[in-house]
């Protein structure tokens, strides 16, 4: 088997981008029309428009969405939306939707006039690296179905939510909520492919050929007995070139990365049912369960028992 790479390492942060859906609504809106969408804290919007355009203004920035356009607002921020031409923006919640679930809907909106229609919803990413990962997108992620290099898997999936939603059908909120959660990881890895500020910070790192590969070799071993001089040696670097080129990176010590990775892992073994405290401990390399737990309380901010529950769900953005 190959060593782990950078490549790898990007890899491995998008593995722990599941997604919980908070709502999905299929949108028939016509001219005019306008909406305010709330703000939503820590929930991902997105709009996937597969007919028509709107325009939509997000922290002051207006921008034209077309037909096989997506766009993200992964930070929550309320944001306004309305058609060609300019109209009120009532509150989305506040107009009638027909709910078919708690978290399923179709909202019919408008004058009457030339239609679009808009797939528009939120998600929340419960695993505190994937969280980590959003945090590193802009405020508005737009991808332009005629720019995109990924076009056509752009449009093949737009055309099934297309189709999907024009009526509702037995097993609907299943498929749409797939598809959209699909387009939503999608366009992350396209402007992680595409976009200059992704080559910063964590995920810059993460590309990083030595660096990189180091957090890879962390990450597919989170329980070896990793020092700094121990990561140094497997990409041949000297222990204080690397310890120095690691913190201008990634903005934290070697260590302290290690430490938090393993907490990350943890909490996913945690919530898929480890049986217990001390198996999990063992497999992230602690040896004392009361060690691992003490280090798990200090990173998390909360104890491996209520990560076990849930308890800690509110507070899962101070993980990686």
């Amino acid at each position: 088997m190959d060593p782990p790479s950078s490549s790898t390492a990007i890899g491995e942060a998008l593995k722990f981008v599941r997604m919980s859906g908070i709502f999905y609504c299929p949108s028939e809106l016509t001219e005019p029309w306008g909406l305010e969408l709330p703000p939503m804290a820590d929930c991902v919007w997105f709009h996937a428009v597969t007919s028509g355009a709107a325009h939509l203004e997000v922290d002051g920035e207006t921008l034209l969405v077309t037909a096989g356009d997506l766009v993200l607002v992964p930070h929550g921020h309320g944001h306004r939306a309305w058609g060609a031409e300019t109209a009120a923006t009532p509150d989305v919640f506040t107009l009638p939707h027909e709910y078919y679930s708690d978290q399923y809907a179709v909202l019919r909106h408008g004058g009457g006039g030339s239609p679009t229609h808009i797939v528009c919803g939120g998600i929340r990413f419960d695993h505190p690296s994937a969280r980590h990962l959003v945090g590193a997108l802009p405020s508005i992620v737009h991808i332009e179905a005629a720019r995109s290099t990924r076009a056509d898997w752009m449009q093949a999936t737009l055309e099934l939510m297309a189709e999907e939603t024009r009526e509702v059908r037995p097993g609907s909120e299943a498929v749409v909520s797939r598809l959209c959660d699909i387009v939503v990881m999608q366009a992350i890895r396209t402007w992680i492919e595409r976009d200059p500020a992704a080559r910063s910070g964590w995920l810059g790192a993460l590309r990083d050929d030595l660096i990189g590969t180091a957090i890879a070799r962390v990450h597919a071993d989170p329980a070896a007995d990793w020092s700094v001089a121990s990561l140094a040696s497997s990409v041949a670097m000297s222990r204080s070139a690397f310890a120095a080129r690691f913190t201008e990176l990634v903005g934290e010590p070697v260590m302290h990365y290690v430490t938090r990775w393993r907490m990350n892992v943890a909490f996913d073994l945690l919530r898929s049912g480890e049986p217990t405290v001390a198996a999990v401990a063992s497999q992230v390399g602690y040896d004392s369960e009361a060690a691992f737990s003490r280090a798990f309380k200090r990173v998390m901010g909360y104890t491996p028992r209520a990560a076990r529950t849930g308890v800690g769900a509110g507070v899962l953005g101070v993980g990686i």
